[in-house]
Protein backbone atom coordinates (compact mmCIF):
# COMPACT_ATOMS: atom_id res chain seq x y z
CA UNK A 1 0.00 0.00 0.00
CA UNK A 2 1.05 3.41 -1.13
CA UNK A 3 0.68 6.09 1.74
CA UNK A 4 0.25 9.93 1.49
CA UNK A 5 3.50 11.35 2.63
CA UNK A 6 2.97 13.67 5.38
CA UNK A 7 4.14 17.57 5.30
CA UNK A 8 6.22 19.66 7.10
CA UNK A 9 4.27 21.61 9.77
CA UNK A 10 2.09 18.21 11.20
CA UNK A 11 3.06 17.52 14.42
CA UNK A 12 3.65 13.89 14.33
CA UNK A 13 7.17 14.87 12.74
CA UNK A 14 8.25 16.70 16.04
CA UNK A 15 6.89 14.13 18.45
CA UNK A 16 9.51 11.51 19.72
CA UNK A 17 8.44 8.12 17.94
CA UNK A 18 7.15 4.95 19.88
CA UNK A 19 9.22 1.42 20.20
CA UNK A 20 6.85 -1.32 18.07
CA UNK A 21 6.62 -4.77 18.18
CA UNK A 22 9.41 -5.99 15.49
CA UNK A 23 8.58 -9.88 15.64
CA UNK A 24 4.43 -8.71 14.85
CA UNK A 25 2.97 -8.91 11.44
CA UNK A 26 1.62 -5.19 11.49
CA UNK A 27 5.23 -3.93 11.56
CA UNK A 28 6.28 -6.68 8.94
CA UNK A 29 3.49 -5.01 6.92
CA UNK A 30 4.19 -1.66 7.56
CA UNK A 31 7.89 -2.17 6.31
CA UNK A 32 6.59 -3.44 2.81
CA UNK A 33 4.67 -0.45 2.59
CA UNK A 34 7.12 1.89 3.66
CA UNK A 35 9.33 0.44 1.06
CA UNK A 36 6.50 0.41 -1.60
CA UNK A 37 6.15 4.36 -0.34
CA UNK A 38 9.30 5.42 -0.80
CA UNK A 39 10.02 3.95 -4.19
CA UNK A 40 6.73 5.37 -5.61
CA UNK A 41 7.85 8.91 -4.22
CA UNK A 42 11.90 8.37 -5.45
CA UNK A 43 13.04 8.63 -2.20
CA UNK A 44 15.76 7.00 -0.54
CA UNK A 45 14.54 6.76 3.01
CA UNK A 46 11.16 6.94 4.96
CA UNK A 47 10.44 7.21 8.57
CA UNK A 48 7.25 6.28 9.95
CA UNK A 49 6.35 9.67 11.01
CA UNK A 50 6.59 10.87 7.17
CA UNK A 51 3.28 8.45 6.83
CA UNK A 52 1.66 9.34 9.75
CA UNK A 53 2.49 7.06 12.27
CA UNK A 54 4.81 7.51 15.54
CA UNK A 55 6.45 4.33 15.30
CA UNK A 56 10.49 3.63 15.70
CA UNK A 57 10.69 2.23 12.20
CA UNK A 58 12.42 4.08 9.13
CA UNK A 59 13.43 2.22 5.77
CA UNK A 60 16.08 2.82 3.54
CA UNK A 61 17.86 2.25 -0.03
CA UNK A 62 20.69 3.97 -0.88
CA UNK A 63 21.65 2.50 -4.13
CA UNK A 64 20.94 5.36 -6.14
CA UNK A 65 23.47 7.66 -4.58
CA UNK A 66 26.03 4.54 -5.70
CA UNK A 67 27.05 6.12 -8.85
CA UNK A 68 27.85 9.03 -7.38
CA UNK A 69 30.80 8.06 -4.93
CA UNK A 70 34.24 6.10 -5.09
CA UNK A 71 33.93 2.04 -5.93
CA UNK A 72 34.86 1.33 -2.71
CA UNK A 73 31.57 3.24 -1.03
CA UNK A 74 30.03 2.30 -3.99
CA UNK A 75 29.79 -1.27 -3.05
CA UNK A 76 28.54 -0.10 0.13
CA UNK A 77 25.53 1.88 -0.76
CA UNK A 78 24.40 -0.75 -3.15
CA UNK A 79 24.28 -3.36 -0.66
CA UNK A 80 22.41 0.02 1.58
CA UNK A 81 18.79 -1.57 1.64
CA UNK A 82 16.81 -2.46 4.75
CA UNK A 83 14.89 -1.77 7.59
CA UNK A 84 15.85 -0.67 11.06
CA UNK A 85 13.89 -1.49 13.83
CA UNK A 86 13.67 0.57 17.49
CA UNK A 87 17.13 2.09 16.24
CA UNK A 88 19.85 3.91 18.54
CA UNK A 89 22.57 5.49 18.18
CA UNK A 90 25.19 4.54 20.38
CA UNK A 91 28.29 6.83 19.47
CA UNK A 92 28.87 9.38 16.89
CA UNK A 93 33.02 10.19 15.86
CA UNK A 94 34.99 11.25 13.08
CA UNK A 95 34.81 14.78 11.30
CA UNK A 96 31.74 17.12 10.67
CA UNK A 97 30.85 17.11 7.39
CA UNK A 98 28.48 19.06 5.10
CA UNK A 99 26.58 17.67 2.64
CA UNK A 100 23.12 18.66 0.77
CA UNK A 101 19.91 16.77 2.35
CA UNK A 102 16.64 16.87 1.43
CA UNK A 103 13.15 15.37 2.87
CA UNK A 104 9.74 13.84 1.23
CA UNK A 105 8.26 15.75 4.03
CA UNK A 106 9.92 19.03 2.87
CA UNK A 107 9.90 18.97 -1.38
CA UNK A 108 12.08 21.50 -3.07
CA UNK A 109 13.54 22.64 -0.18
CA UNK A 110 17.93 21.40 -0.19
CA UNK A 111 20.13 22.60 2.41
CA UNK A 112 24.21 21.41 3.41
CA UNK A 113 23.80 20.09 6.50
CA UNK A 114 27.00 19.12 8.77
CA UNK A 115 26.75 15.81 10.08
CA UNK A 116 29.47 13.48 11.82
CA UNK A 117 31.03 10.77 8.90
CA UNK A 118 31.17 7.66 11.48
CA UNK A 119 28.09 6.34 13.83
CA UNK A 120 27.32 3.29 15.47
CA UNK A 121 24.24 2.12 15.79
CA UNK A 122 22.04 -0.95 17.32
CA UNK A 123 18.41 -1.90 15.90
CA UNK A 124 16.46 -5.37 15.65
CA UNK A 125 15.66 -7.33 12.80
CA UNK A 126 11.87 -8.78 11.93
CA UNK A 127 12.86 -11.49 14.57
CA UNK A 128 13.84 -8.93 16.98
CA UNK A 129 17.12 -9.74 17.09
CA UNK A 130 19.19 -6.82 18.11
CA UNK A 131 22.18 -6.04 15.11
CA UNK A 132 25.49 -3.91 16.01
CA UNK A 133 26.90 -2.02 13.69
CA UNK A 134 29.14 0.75 12.20
CA UNK A 135 28.40 3.42 9.54
CA UNK A 136 30.28 5.96 7.68
CA UNK A 137 29.94 8.24 4.98
CA UNK A 138 26.43 8.31 3.10
CA UNK A 139 24.85 5.47 4.86
CA UNK A 140 25.69 7.03 8.20
CA UNK A 141 24.31 10.22 6.96
CA UNK A 142 20.92 8.61 5.70
CA UNK A 143 20.41 6.72 8.91
CA UNK A 144 21.00 10.09 10.90
CA UNK A 145 18.96 11.80 8.71
CA UNK A 146 16.01 8.73 9.11
CA UNK A 147 16.75 8.69 12.81
CA UNK A 148 16.13 11.99 13.33
CA UNK A 149 12.47 11.80 11.79
CA UNK A 150 11.65 8.94 14.94
CA UNK A 151 13.23 11.61 17.35
CA UNK A 152 10.86 14.14 15.66
CA UNK A 153 13.91 16.28 14.39
CA UNK A 154 13.48 17.96 10.85
CA UNK A 155 16.48 18.67 8.63
CA UNK A 156 15.59 22.16 9.01
CA UNK A 157 16.35 22.29 12.93
CA UNK A 158 20.11 21.27 11.93
CA UNK A 159 20.07 24.78 9.70
CA UNK A 160 22.00 27.79 11.40
CA UNK A 161 19.14 30.47 12.82
CA UNK A 162 20.13 32.57 9.17
CA UNK A 163 19.74 29.81 6.94
CA UNK A 164 16.16 28.68 8.64
CA UNK A 165 15.00 32.14 8.33
CA UNK A 166 15.53 32.24 4.60
CA UNK A 167 13.74 29.44 4.32
CA UNK A 168 11.00 30.14 6.39
CA UNK A 169 8.70 31.25 3.25
CA UNK A 170 8.82 27.94 1.81
CA UNK A 171 8.56 26.49 4.94
CA UNK A 172 5.21 28.51 5.41
CA UNK A 173 3.65 28.17 1.74
CA UNK A 174 4.50 24.07 2.18
CA UNK A 175 2.81 24.08 5.28
CA UNK A 176 -0.33 25.55 3.81
CA UNK A 177 -0.27 22.83 1.07
CA UNK A 178 1.11 24.83 -1.69
CA UNK A 179 3.38 22.56 -3.16
CA UNK A 180 3.63 20.55 -6.50
CA UNK A 181 4.90 17.02 -5.81
CA UNK A 182 4.96 13.76 -7.58
CA UNK A 183 3.57 12.16 -4.93
CA UNK A 184 0.37 12.28 -2.55
CA UNK A 185 0.68 14.33 0.69
CA UNK A 186 -1.58 14.81 3.61
CA UNK A 187 -1.11 17.72 5.83
CA UNK A 188 -1.62 18.49 8.91
CA UNK A 189 -1.37 15.56 11.03
CA UNK A 190 -1.68 14.99 14.49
Amino acid sequence: MIYPIVAYGSPVLKRLAKEVDPSSAETKILIDDMFETMYASKGVGLAAPQIGLSSRVFVVDASPFAEDVEEKESIILKKFKRAFINPVIIEQTGELWAYEEGCLSIPGVHEKIPRLREIKIRSQNTKGDWIDEQLSGLSARIFQHEFDHIEGILFPDRMTPLKRRMIQGRLKNLSAGKVDTIYKMKFNVK
